[in-house]
């Protein structure tokens, strides 16, 4: 706990200082935020940004069924499967689930999972929901069925369980080598499991599932020897390269391999915990077992937990928030789940896994992977530029800068993970991210190499309707499918690539990717005010329907009222082409104000969190509410703002209105509550809102603080009466990145009624790429 100082009015009339308890940031964040509704998030253990993340699975769906299990948890779910090492969090596509264990108790044991309302079925187990503990870096359950108590913990590569089995019970373990998270037809190409004389247990799979082709290595150990052991492939027939041969091998072998392969290993009764260490890696065994020895010592449970908390402790504590009780779990919940990912997936030498499924050498970086780039560039990898070190965020861009190099198409990530291309979603969104570091002063990182990379992306013809793009100067519908979607994204991702080519001193490229940048303007029709799709004749696709929402369509999971304010480099073109400051706001309020009663949108899974035709719970909208800002109506996005975090974010389990996508929804709520966010990546702006904190400070990766002061916080007083930086009167309604990296305050004072005239003029707003009312 901390202290904090209140003044409250004592004897006289006089101010006297009390002292009340604050919990530290670690003890505010809740892991089970996120973990039922559509947040998609896990509440098992995790290091910041670790490769391992160690986590309750309740459920393994196949593809069509299991949108509700993508991170492999509901919280509401009756019984346990067992834990599996690695997890995403909050995404909307899901993989992984690898290496599932679970503790056995005494009786018959069951190989297959079994049915969660049959209980007795299989091996997954009830469990008591009033046990369960989360913390970040650690999670307990009893289980019921089994008799066991669980424990997890985990560091960057390695996850340790601990398990206390009933006095006298046999104490087992079940490895199931077999299912996943979204278990795909086949998912399984092939399969090892050998254990050493030692007792080491090793393995391999090889999955065709989201990521073609991904493999990954295992290396465990017990704390206790074994007394016997089972290695099965429970397949009735193996082929492999060609040769048949019968499937349900003996389990008395030291390897057995196939594609359904399931262990258990048996200790005998034993008084004290079984301790289960295991590491991960994406290039061997070898590599694996490197990575076991890396952390953790001998089985020093208690040492890896400790020497995690201290990690989050660290990590957690780049921001100092002081806020209602509420507000302050659920940001810091927020700003937790926005430091899981991108995750660690090179080896402890040094080695990783490319696209091109060989092994490289990291030199002077550790690679990092799952990157959902076209959700994070938007908020989330900003938000690490400010609370993560240089060298960090240097990682990233050195991971996404080798995989460009190691691609068979020399493309930077669109949507990778375990170094494997998902090509999922749109746009070349590892450029923003590139780009927005770059400009922040952030180094370490080869510049010119980055952008080679980015312009490689950038031109690659074959890539998602990109030849037309760079002919026609939008992507045609009839040849290329979410073609407006595609054109509006693509010609952003194409202004942060001038940003930095012009940083450069290439003002060669800097000029292409400047023009490029406005086609923007190409598929927006002034007519109805609308983005649409354009044919290659020319023409506008027919008939045209704003609220209609189909994947594939014109748009990518969303339609016009959305992607009609998606030009972030030139927003103050958008009112122009919109009509104006009236119209702009008109239009806003009619997209917040849509009553949606007589439109059906279950069919879009990612279509969560709706006000209106406003849909927080996916990424286009992001950015709208802070439109009313470049239309010179900051207080009507303070309004909007407190209706947005008011209905899409609680401290509970079904506490996200959407899907987490690996940290954008918390990082937008992080930015949000310290009072302005990142709305054009690569400007060097944050535009402000309004905070939702009383006092916040941000230690800074250079050392500097950076004070968030907030006079007059309440419901009833929800907008902003005046802004001052450093004792003087911020009269504009942006801050700069420099002016955060120096250090200094930011003082908000809040009322009850608008102030109208602050940060309305066109001087006093946000970058905009052509200026204001063109």
């Amino acid at each position: 706990m901390v202290l904090s100082a209140a003044l409250a009015v004592g004897p006289g009339g006089l101010a006297v200082a009390q002292t009340a308890a604050v919990p530290f940031p670690y003890d505010a964040v809740d892991p089970f935020i996120g973990t039922s509704g559509q947040g998609h998030t896990f509440p098992g253990a995790v290091a910041p940004f670790g490769m391992v993340q160690l986590s309750p699975d309740t459920e393994h769906k196949v593809l069509r069924q299991g949108y509700d299990w993508a991170s492999g948890y509901r919280y509401d779910d009756p019984t346990i499967l067992g834990f599996s090492h690695t997890h995403f969090s909050g995404s909307g596509h899901s993989d992984l689930g690898d290496v599932l264990l679970t503790p056995l108790g005494a009786g018959e044991i069951k190989l297959e999972p079994g049915d969660a309302a049959t209980p007795g079925s299989g091996y997954r187990s009830r469990y008591d929901k009033a046990s369960e503990v989360a913390e970040p870096g650690y999670y307990a359950v009893n289980l019921t069925d089994s008799g066991v108590r669980a424990e997890l913990t985990a560091g960057t590569r390695v996850g340790m369980h601990r398990y206390q089995f009933a006095a006298g019970a046999p104490a087992r373990v079940l490895l199931d080598f077999r299912p996943s998270i979204y278990d795909y037809p086949d998912k399984v190409s092939w399969s090892r499991i050998r254990v050493a004389a030692d007792g080491t247990v090793t393995g391999y799979r090889e999955t065709r599932g989201w990521a073609p082709g991904r493999q990954l290595y295992f290396a465990m150990r017990f704390s206790k020897p074994m007394v016997s052991r089972s290695i099965q492939n429970r397949e009735e027939n193996v082929t492999y390269n060609g040769f048949t041969k019968p499937g349900r091998t003996p389990g008395d072998r030291d390897q057995v391999e196939g594609r359904a392969l399931e262990a258990v290993f048996d200790f005998g009764p034993i008084e004290a915990p079984l301790i289960v260490k295991v590491a991960l890696s994406g290039v061997d065994e070898a590599g694996a077992i490197k990575n076991l020895d890396s952390e953790g010592g001998d089985f020093d449970f208690n040492g890896l937990r400790a020497s995690t908390k201290a990690q989050w402790e660290q990590a957690l504590g780049a921001v100092q928030i002081d806020a209602p009780a509420e507000m302050r779990t659920t940001l810091y919940t927020a700003l937790y789940h926005s430091l899981m990912a991108p995750s660690v997936m090179g080896d402890v030498d040094g080695r990783y896994r490319g696209p091109d499924q060989a092994v490289h050498a990291a030199e002077g970086f550790t690679f990092h992977s799952t990157f959902s780039l076209w959700d994070t560039f938007r908020a989330e990898h900003p938000l690490l530029t400010l609370v993560q070190p240089e060298a960090r965020n240097a990682d990233m861009i050195n991971s996404l800068i080798a995989s460009q190099q190691h691609s068979p198409y020399g493309l930077l990530p669109v949507w990778q993970f375990a170094g494997q291309e998902t090509w999922t979603m749109i746009g070349y969104h590892a450029v923003p991210v590139i780009a927005d570091a770059w400009m922040k002063g952030i180094r370490g990182f080869d510049g010119v190499a980055a952008l080679k990379a980015m312009v490689a992306s950038a031109t690659y013809r074959p890539y998602g309707g990109l030849g037309d793009y760079m002919d026609l100067g939008y992507v045609p519908i009839d040849r290329e499918p979410e073609a407006a979607s595609k054109t509006v994204e693509y010609a952003y991702d194409d202004w942060t690539i001038a940003r930095m080519a012009r940083n450069l001193g290439h003002a060669d490229i800097a000029e292409t990717f400047e023009k490029r940048a406005q086609n923007w303007r190409n598929s927006f029709d002034r007519e109805t005010g609308f983005l649409r799709a354009r044919k290659a004749d020319g023409t506008y696709r027919t008939p045209f329907d704003p609220t209609a929402i189909n994947y594939g369509s014109d748009y990518t999971e969303g339609n016009a009222w959305q992607y009609s304010w998606f030009a972030p480099q030139d927003l103050g073109g958008i009112v122009g082409a919109m009509g104006g400051d009236a119209a702009t706001v008109a239009k806003l309020d009619a997209m917040f104000d849509f009553d949606n009663s007589k439109l059906d949108y279950s069919h879009a899974e990612d279509i969560a969190g709706l006000i209106g035709q406003y849909i927080h719970g996916n990424e286009p909208s992001h950015h709208s509410a802070y439109m009313y800002v470049y239309a010179g109506a900051p207080w009507r996005t303070q309004a909007r703002l407190k209706q947005i975090v008011d209905s899409q974010y609680h401290a509970r389990p079904d506490g996200l209105a959407g899907n987490d996508d690996l940290g954008q929804m918390s990082a937008w709520l992080v930015f949000t509550g310290l009072g302005f966010y990142p709305v054009t990546p690569g400007s060097n702006q944050y535009v402000i809102g309004r905070p939702f904190v009383d006092r916040a400070v941000l230690n800074l990766p250079n050392g500097k603080t950076f004070i968030i002061v907030t006079d007059g916080l309440s419901d009833a007083r929800p907008y902003i009466a005046s802004v001052s930086l450093n004792g003087r009167p911020l009269t504009r309604s942006w801050i700069g990145d420099d002016e955060i990296r120096a250090g200094g305050e930011l003082r908000f004072v809040m009322s009850a009624r608008p102030n109208r005239s602050w940060g309305s003029g066109a001087a006093a707003r946000p970058y905009s790429m052509t200026g204001f009312g063109r």
